[in-house]
């Protein structure tokens, strides 16, 4: 029995990725990384800044992603996010442009929790990109 499910990453510009030979996929949501395999239960989440994983049979993907929200069920797996860009493609100068302009956001006194959170995730995941 075939252990693939279906899985779509969809941008406000297109379509960014659509493969029915995946294995596994590891996201960043909320509620920490999830991992999900083919009949896992239906989940619907929120994403946080951070590395999407995905594995099919002969390769492993990874992206980044800042935002989104993920729905699993009937083994299809749905991304929408606002920004993704995947590893292998990466521009140096735009990470480094990320980090400064989410550093000036954050030094603001007045930003809210969440919003600090989330931006401290952001710096810190780009960063981790930006070592490799």
């Amino acid at each position: 029995m075939s252990e693939e499910f279906k899985v779509e990453i969809v941008n406000p510009e297109k379509s960014f990725l659509s493969k029915e030979d995946v294995t596994e996929v590891v996201i960043p949501a909320f509620e920490g990384e999830m991992g999900i395999l083919k009949d896992h239960i239906s989940i619907i989440s929120f994403l946080k800044p951070g590395i999407i994983k995905i594995f099919s049979k002969n390769k492993e993907e990874k992206f980044y992603v800042e935002d989104g929200i993920v729905e699993f069920k009937d083994n299809s797996l749905s991304v929408l996010t606002s920004s993704i860009f995947s590893l292998d493609k990466i521009d140096k100068n735009y990470v480094n442009e990320s980090i400064q302009n989410a550093e000036k956001e954050l030094s603001d006194e007045n930003i809210e929790d969440q919003r600090r959170f989330l931006i401290s995730q952001k710096i810190d995941v780009l960063k981790s990109i930006n070592s490799n």
